[in-house]
C-alpha cells in the first residue's frame, strides 16, 4: 500500500489541490484509493463539496469507528476522510495520549495494511508542523511537497525538510523519502516563477526531486475547483490536466524504493543523505 502525504509548512501553494489529484488520478488509473484530510481547515471536503455525518477528528478521538469516517465511492475508487475546523481542538484534547504523534499511523495501520483495503492512501496535511502533520509523517512512506512560485514557499518547504530529518532522527525506524517537489502556478515567462525554480534548482537537498515543469498555471484549476470537479472532469485538455497527469505518471512508476535504481536517477543521492549535508 504507497503512503503518500502532501505537506508544506508555506500555505497557498495548492497543497490541497495537489492532493485532490493525486488521489482522483490513481483512482482513475484503476486503483483503489483513500484521501484522508489531516487539516482542519477541511479544504478536501469544501472542494469535494462533502458533508459527513463523522469526520477526522471524531476518528482520532475514536469517538467514531473508521468504517462510519470514510466517504465511500466519492469517486469511482476513491473514498474520502474529511475534516472541519473541530480539528483544531486535536492538539489539546490528544496533549495526554501515549506516544500521541502515531495515533494516525497506529489506527491507520490496525484497519487498513492488515485488510488490505487501499492500494495507496494519501494524506492533504496542515500547513504548520504541528501534532496532526507529525502524525501524517508518521504514517507516510513517501511526500510530494508542492512550492508555489514565490520565495516563501521555497523557504516553507525548506521548513518542511528540517521538520522531516527531526521525524527521522526521533524516530529512525520509519520510512521517510521524499518523491517529488513539485512546482505550482508556473508561469515561464514570469519573473517570480523563474526565480523560485532557481531557487529550488540550487538547493542540494531539493535540486534533484523537482518535478518539471511543475504544475502550469491555469485558470481552468480555477474553475474546476468552483465547480467541484477535478480538472480532468471539468476541462481534461487542459494544460493543468496534462501537467497532473504527467505527475501520476511518475508517482505510479517511482515507488521510493525503486526509483533511484533507473539510470536517469542513478546519481541521486538518498534523501535522508542530501538533507543532512545542508541542515
Amino acid at each position: 500500500m504507497r503512503k503518500l502525504a502532501v505537506v508544506n509548512m508555506k500555505g497557498g501553494v495548492g497543497k490541497t489541490t495537489t492532493s485532490i489529484h493525486i488521489a482522483a488520478g490513481l483512482a482513475l488509473r484503476g486503483h483503489k484509493v483513500l484521501l484522508v484530510d489531516a487539516d482542519p481547515q477541511g479544504n478536501v471536503g469544501h472542494t469535494l463539496q462533502l458533508q459527513a455525518r463523522h469526520t477526522f477528528e471524531e476518528w482520532m478521538t475514536g469517538e467514531a469507528p473508521l468504517d462510519a469516517v470514510v466517504m465511500r465511492g466519492v469517486r469511482e475508487g476513491l473514498d474520502v476522510i474529511v475534516s472541519t475546523p473541530a480539528a483544531f481542538s486535536l492538539e489539546r484534547r490528544l496533549a495526554g495520549e501515549t506516544q500521541r504523534e502515531t495515533i494516525l499511523s497506529r489506527r491507520l495501520h490496525k484497519e487498513l495494511t492488515d485488510k488490505k483495503r487501499y492500494d495507496a492512501v494519501i494524506l492533504d496535511t496542515s500547513p504548520a508542523m504541528n501534532l496532526l502533520t507529525y502524525n501524517a509523517l508518521l504514517f507516510a512512506e513517501e511526500l510530494v511537497i508542492p512550492v508555489g512560485m514565490d520565495l516563501m514557499a521555497v523557504i516553507g518547504a525548506r521548513q518542511t525538510l528540517n521538520g522531516v530529518l527531526q521525524v527521522r532522527e526521533l524516530w529512525p525506524d520509519r520510512r521517510l523519502e521524499l518523491l517529488a517537489v513539485l512546482p505550482t502556478f508556473v508561469h515561464s515567462g514570469n519573473h517570480a516563477s523563474k526565480a523560485t525554480i532557481e531557487a529550488l534548482e540550487s538547493d542540494a537537498a531539493i535540486a534533484k526531486h523537482v518535478f518539471h515543469p511543475g504544475i502550469r498555471q491555469c485558470i481552468d484549476l480555477n474553475y474546476a475547483t468552483a465547480s467541484h470537479q477535478t480538472i480532468w472532469e471539468y476541462a481534461p485538455r487542459s494544460r493543468a490536466a496534462d501537467d497532473y497527469s504527467a505527475l501520476i505518471d511518475y508517482i505510479e512508476r517511482g515507488k521510493t524504493g525503486d526509483r533511484y535504481a533507473s539510470d536517469e536517477r542513478s546519481e541521486t543521492p538518498p534523501f535522508a543523505e542530501s538533507l543532512a549535508r545542508t541542515a
